[in-house]
């Protein structure tokens, strides 16, 4: 039996079994899913010896563990280091949801007329993680494995993979290899399938703004005492001009501005932009100006409110002037850009621009260097010759908005390029309520992972 009929005879219980995976909510920005988060881990583990990996084992952090697996076939050919993460962002607002968010359901849409499965993670990243382990279980079922492989799956990816930074530059030896592959982000389509060769790095702030030592009656004091959230929406309307370009001083300092035939080559990637805003139900895109929208998410920095809270926001009124007020700011990176550099910047110019009747703190959380890949590797030819076999066409290379962290330092202290080879949707609802992801996606991603090591012991042995 090939691998892909393999897959045909298994693809019920493939889906099964990421349902399984699914239902365990394993978010790892909230502690009261500690449990959980462990729970994913162990399942993790249990898969991966099922699917016939050697010195499987759960590797212990400050934080949450590293599972780690390996098969060694034959130490003179390649090895594969691929890497995901367990941990799904949190799925609040739950009431936005159509279905419970760590209840698989399967539905047809008009993207995925075969289905789609919708559960929170199943797209970022345990669809596309768990691909992997499928590919990997048939090709040792159809004993065709072509290359050593190592599995790195970890549980802080959504809060900044700090202790797999820590893990990895401890642990150089045990993850030494020839190439790493990554799927946890989308291609253009599945009729134009493609490969991320950039992603943008991440400064991620939360400020707090305070004005008054206690809430106050908004009629006796209204006019009278600064409003920390009047305030703060007037600073962050500052934070970018006219032209949505941010005004932070020393900003875009490190920003490279790239050639018209550069910008012209991205722009050749097929995007239909009313498509595009009838897919958001939005009467016009919005950026900066100047600059196309795959333009504004592949090669531009960015600036966004992720959330802002103060006062009272129950049913009701409550005429109250409140004493804090708060938001959560991230900014998306280009190369050159440091995320530390930027974050000090930010606070900076934050706690200059507020006037004086408020106090301002400024508090980091997670960031993340960008990551851009080069096309003439042996990793990236693999890819391609395995998306040509999968979907008889090209790859195209693409530049993608979001960030993974642990890619620069895969560069940086493995000197290995990362392979993006996602499988989702850029309208999989990544993040949102209702996050889905192809069934068919899913299926080709298992068919196409084990093209890959076929053809990456061809490219990396010429």
């Amino acid at each position: 039996m090939s691998v892909k009929n393999y897959i045909e005879s298994n693809k019920e219980r493939f889906l099964n079994e990421l349902f399984d995976l699914l239902r365990i909510p394993s978010v790892s920005a909230d502690p009261k899913f500690k449990e959980d988060v462990f729970a994913a881990a162990a399942f993790v583990k249990e898969r991966l010896v099922e699917a016939g990996a050697d010195k499987v084992e759960i590797c212990q952090t400050a934080g949450y563990p590293i599972v780690y697996g390996e098969k060694i076939i034959d130490p003179s050919l390649p090895t594969i280091l691929v890497y995901g993460h367990y941990d799904v962002q949190p799925a609040d607002p739950y009431e936005l949801w159509d279905s419970p968010p760590f209840e698989p359901v399967v539905k047809n849409t008009e993207r995925h007329p075969e289905g789609a499965v919708f559960a929170r993670g199943s797209a970022d990243d345990k669809g596309q993680f768990y691909m992997h382990v499928k590919a990997f279980e048939a090709m040792m079922a159809n004993n065709s494995l072509a290359c050593n492989v190592k599995f790195m799956i970890e549980g802080e990816e959504e809060v900044g993979s700090e202790n797999l930074d820590i893990f990895v530059k401890e642990n150089k030896e045990k993850l030494k290899a020839d190439v790493v592959v990554v799927s946890d982000t989308h291609m253009i389509s599945l009729e134009h399938p493609s490969v991320t060769v950039g992603l943008r790095g991440l400064a991620y702030m939360q400020v707090e703004v305070t004005g008054p030592n206690r809430d106050l009656h908004s009629g006796t004091y209204g006019g009278a005492v600064g409003n920390p959230i009047n305030i703060l929406c007037k600073m962050i309307a500052s934070l970018q001009d006219e032209n949505n370009h941010i005004t932070i001083p020393g900003f875009y300092d490190k920003v490279e501005e790239y050639s018209k035939s550069y910008r012209d080559e991205l722009n050749k990637a097929p995007f239909d932009l009313e498509a595009y805003k009838k897919e958001l139900d939005v009467a016009d895109v919005h950026g900066e100006k100047g600059y196309t929208t795959v333009e504004r998410v592949g090669i531009r920095p960015t600036l966004d409110v992720n959330g802002i809270w103060g006062g009272y926001t129950g049913e009701g009124a409550k005429t109250v002037l409140p004493s804090k007020a708060y938001a959560k700011i991230s900014m998306r990176l280009v190369p050159d850009q440091d995320h530390k550099e930027i974050a000090k910047l930010f606070e900076n110019h934050f706690k200059s621009i507020a006037p004086k009747s408020v106090k301002v703190k400024v508090i980091p959380h997670h960031g993340g260097a960008p990551a851009v890949v080069s096309t003439e590797t042996p990793g990236y030819r693999a890819a391609d010759l395995a998306i040509q076999e999968a979907f008889g066409k090209k790859a195209i290379p693409t530049r993608e908005g979001g960030s993974i962290p642990i890619c620069s330092l895969f560069q940086k202290e493995l000197g290995l390029d990362p392979i993006l080879l996602g499988f989702g949707l850029d309208t999989d609802a990544l993040h949102s309520p209702n996050e889905h992801y192809g069934i068919k996606n899913y299926l080709m991603g298992i068919e196409t992972i084990a093209l890959f090591f076929k053809h990456f012991k061809s490219e990396a042995t010429k």
